[in-house]
């Protein structure tokens, strides 16, 4: 099947097999190896990518689906990726030491850029909750929602 798909900015023209999953469409075809394949069920999360501005486990998503869709991947979330100027989200996650392997921590930022559009001024319950979808086997997730809430404290400000 042929695809046409925005990604972080740059719209592809693929033709791919009609079981191909978003996440292999990523990785393999568009070369960007920052969206992670964990567990292949959609219930870790660290495949998560923001779907037409919706986050989405990209391991449970067709390829075809995406088809007419934008696609952001932790890679185009950089605010100016020239000028090295991370997203407000993965500035929160580095000062906050938000991670230790990092597997997860693509999928952890693109669901909490995700939440922060739905909630800018969440509370640290509903950052639990609204990343209750993914998991990160390394920590105890205080950091984490700590960052996100940090983040969010940024936008915030003037």
């Amino acid at each position: 099947m042929k695809t046409t798909i925005t990604v972080n900015g740059i719209t592809g023209e693929h033709e791919v097999a009609d079981r191909t999953l978003l996440v292999h469409y990523l990785r393999e075809i568009r070369g960007l190896q920052g969206t992670n394949v964990g567990c292949d069920t959609s219930s870790c999360g660290a495949c998560t990518v923001l779907l037409d501005g919706e986050s989405v486990k990209s391991c449970s998503v067709l390829a075809a689906q995406a088809d007419g869709s934008e696609v952001v991947t932790i890679e185009g979330l950089a605010e100016d990726a020239e000028q090295e100027r991370l997203h407000p989200v993965q500035e929160s996650f580095r000062e906050h030491h938000a991670l230790q392997c990092g597997f997860c921590t693509p999928g952890l930022v693109m669901a909490a850029v995700s939440l922060l559009r739905e909630r800018p001024a969440p509370t640290a319950e509903e950052v639990r909750t609204g990343l209750k979808g993914n998991l990160c086997r390394c920590t105890g997730y205080h950091a984490i929602v700590a960052a996100v809430l940090d983040a969010a404290e940024k936008k915030e400000s003037p």
